[in-house]
């Protein structure tokens, strides 16, 4: 019998990686996107390209205005994407996100009687938000066991973070492996209405560096100069 999993899908390279990775370990996945006001909205539709060509078996695309809450460059437009990079959380964090977004497929899972959910946090080359760590993750494995009717029942939801620990040049060879099609993701904090990243921010840095590391050729598109070797 195929398991069904639930895979977080922002429409990033990551994201997309991680469906490969779950699609190639046999699972029936379910791609849940959330439209919380981002400023880069536009992945969702790379979201809706990737979720088509790894043939999930459903798509869902969730709306939940962060915008009414903001504190974050990615939902406040009054803030300004950072452009060099900084010491500490970065302006681009946005409160709770990832919990929120747990707790979305969790939810999800539930209902369809799904106890496998992904996400593709990273640990190691990312931006040092605090809902990115393994310990956060661990945290809301048990939180998943204890505030579920599934959980309480004797299900065990298990959370799989096959990124957590590797390098974004180590994830771009995953993916690449795995037939990912890159140019069909969008990273950039503040993408134009294209799709084309600004080569600024720091998710553009850190996805152009990996791939010089991993010895890729980036499809990356831009609409300003890309990041310097």
């Amino acid at each position: 019998m195929t398991t069904t999993a639930i895979v977080l899908l922002s429409g990033g390279l990551d994201s997309a990686t991680t469906l490969a990775i779950a699609s190639n370990q046999g699972y029936a996945c379910h791609a849940l996107s959330i439209n919380y006001g981002q400023r880069h909205a536009i992945e969702l539709n790379a979201a809706r390209n990737i979720a088509a060509a790894l043939k999930v078996r459903e798509h869902k695309i969730l709306a939940i205005d962060l915008t009414q809450i903001g504190g974050s460059a990615l939902t406040d437009n009054t803030i300004a994407v950072p452009e060099q990079p900084a010491t500490g959380i970065p302006a681009t964090y946005v409160p709770a996100r990832n919990t929120i977004f747990l707790a979305l497929a969790l939810a999800y899972a539930e209902v369809l009687q799904a106890f496998d959910i992904f996400i593709g946090v990273n640990a190691v080359d990312y931006s040092g938000y605090p809902d990115c760590r393994p310990e956060f993750i661990a945290a809301f494995a048990q939180t998943a066991r204890l505030a579920t009717k599934a959980g309480v029942e004797g299900a065990d939801f298990r959370l799989h973070t096959p990124l957590i620990q590797l390098t974004k040049a180590e994830i771009i060879q995953a993916g690449a492996k795995l037939g990912v099609d890159y140019a069909a993701t969008v990273s950039c904090y503040q993408p134009d209405t294209a799709g084309r990243a600004c080569g600024h921010c720091d998710a553009c840095r850190i996805r152009a560096a990996g791939f010089r590391a991993a010895g890729v050729a980036d499809p990356t598109r831009y609409y300003r100069d890309p990041p310097p070797a």
